[in-house]
């Protein structure tokens, strides 16, 4: 079997897990990721609010996506999801998977359950896909970092620019600025006491 054809024969397993399971599937060089959890309260409504704070800063013929399709380089076995995709309205048209090539922006919120794909995998996997600004928001911590200015490594493509941000600081991406301020954060369960204790 191909390089090529195992990837497709992932992708197909990925599009039937998607329907019988819960999370959120991706495909890497490394094979299926599975985030367990989904979706909950602080994610979504921190992916609601980068959505309306960008839809108010950025110019007509430009979105910020949230939802399907995905984002897919066959030749680099690499599917992605992210949680906001900054994208021309023009480049969404067509079947199929968006060209990474056509975003201008990713966005990623944090999950608790699996937060190296989000620091780790997916910062890797952007810059290979050649997505000029990868930004993520870590509910679980109140910070987060824009990456941009991708160049060549002896690895591979990697983000030369790092700018960290903690929430309730102004970020700048590409051309836009947002407010984090007010943006929802997880639980810190471990301080959550169990019923019947002091």
């Amino acid at each position: 079997m191909t390089t090529r054809q195992g990837y497709r024969t992932m992708r197909s397993v990925v599009q039937t897990l998607d329907d019988t399971l819960p999370g959120k599937f991706e495909l890497t060089k490394e094979g299926i990721i599975h985030d367990l959890a989904a979706p909950n309260g602080p994610h979504e409504l921190t992916r609601y609010h980068l959505r309306k704070c960008l839809e108010k800063v950025m110019q007509d013929g430009l979105v910020a996506h949230a939802g399907t399709p995905d984002v897919e380089n066959e030749p680099e076995r690499i599917m992605r999801r992210p949680d906001v995709m900054v994208i021309a309205t023009a480049d969404m048209e067509g079947d199929g998977a968006f060209d990474p090539h056509t975003l201008i922006a990713a966005i990623e919120v944090v999950s608790r359950s699996n937060p190296d794909n989000d620091w780790v995998g997916k910062m890797r996997d952007y810059a290979l896909l050649g997505i000029p600004i990868y930004v993520i928001f870590d509910p679980r911590t109140g910070e987060g970092a824009v990456l941009s200015d991708i160049h060549a490594t002896p690895s591979g493509p990697r983000y030369a620019t790092r700018k960290d941000f903690v929430y309730g600081e102004d970020v700048t991406l590409g051309d836009w600025t947002m407010s984090t301020e007010n943006l929802p954060r997880y639980a810190d369960k471990e301080k959550v006491k169990p019923e019947g204790t002091g």
